[in-house]
């Protein structure tokens, strides 16, 4: 299991939360969020109640003093979830071994396939394509950004197909780089 604690004030100051469970709403607690700290395992945080949103994967030792957007109006639920929309606790599924994804350039697990086994800091230098529009994530747990060198907006993906870009909540088929969640400590 994991703990995060989430602060109304800047410095982790203020009144807090803390949770080491599903949350699919933060608003209860307080009404603004303005820093967060990683106590132990990996989350993903939201920015809108019930999963959606932006996603921001943090893990153990991850602090955000100073988000980089407005918190007070954004962050509300947090912890992963697989594209079926079940709230999902990734140090749960500890997972020991090897990793493996496979790209489509298609929906449906259509047209040109890459699979990948590795982190890839740009997509478009090593396969010549960067949109992908559907994906089988084959073993373990993995990162989509939208944007090269890990940059941009975050998709959390366990594995189980992904048959458009929209089940793992994109809002396009435009992804830049790709990398593994090895450490759930």
């Amino acid at each position: 299991m994991g703990k995060i604690i989430f602060y109304e004030d800047r410095n982790f100051q203020g009144r807090h939360h803390e949770c080491m469970s599903d949350c699919a709403d933060l608003h209860p607690y307080f009404t603004r969020c303005n820093s967060i700290r990683v106590e132990s395992g990996c989350f993903m945080v939201y920015e809108r109640p019930q999963y959606l949103g932006h996603q921001y994967f943090l893990r153990r030792g991850g602090v955000l003093r100073q988000p980089a957007y407005d918190w007070h109006q954004r962050l509300h639920p947090l912890l992963p979830h697989d594209s079926r929309g079940k709230p999902h606790l990734a140090g749960m599924d500890k997972h020991r071994g090897s990793y493996k994804i496979r790209l489509y350039e298609r929906p449906d697990m259509s047209g040109q396939m890459y699979e990948v086994s590795d982190d890839c800091p740009n997509i478009q230098d090593r396969f010549r394509m960067s949109d992908i529009n559907s994906c089988n994530v084959v073993d373990g747990h993995w990162l989509l950004y939208d944007q090269p060198n890990y940059r941009g907006r975050t998709y959390y993906l366990r594995p189980g197909e992904y048959r458009r870009y929209s089940d793992w909540g994109g809002a396009s088929p435009r992804i830049g780089s790709l990398r593994r969640i090895t450490d759930f400590n």
